[in-house]
């Protein structure tokens, strides 16, 4: 008997729904960047894209724990010299958390062309509206501490 090697062709694609209000923002990053992957599938094989549908809704609302909001710091570059952009976690909480969830579960994901076709499948919301409803996706509960 052969190893059973899983591709992007022979995979049923399910709908994931992960609601983030009110939880740390990397409990629920690391939730959907495993069901990105399709870690939760027996069929699991590290080097295809055997991962699922994630929708996040209410970003806005995760959390973060400690003194992070004031504390930790997104850094871009511009490429030019002094071009570097420091933002405060408060701040991109408050303008685009969409961005800051998307960051995190980059962070979770391997650093191959792989992680780029999983993290367009990734997709925000504020709740779930009529069109996904008729996609009858499975609302994900993960376990906190």
């Amino acid at each position: 008997m052969s190893t059973y090697f899983a591709n992007a062709n022979t995979i049923e694609r399910k709908w994931y729904v992960i609601d983030a209000a009110n939880k740390p923002l990397g409990r629920t990053a690391v939730a959907a960047a495993n069901i990105l992957r399709g870690k939760h599938r027996p069929e699991f094989t590290p080097h295809a894209d055997c991962g699922e549908f994630v929708i996040i809704i209410n970003a806005d609302k995760a959390v973060l724990t400690g003194r992070k909001l004031e504390q930790k710091y997104y850094y871009h570059h511009s490429g030019y010299i002094g071009g570097m952009k420091a933002v405060q976690y408060k701040t991109l909480m408050a303008t685009k958390p969409e961005l800051a969830m998307t960051l995190a579960v980059k962070g979770m994901l391997p650093t191959t062309h792989l992680a780029q076709r999983l993290l367009h499948v990734l997709r925000f919301m504020q709740a779930l509206t009529t069109s996904t409803r008729l996609r009858s996706p499975l609302l994900t509960k993960f376990n906190e501490r």
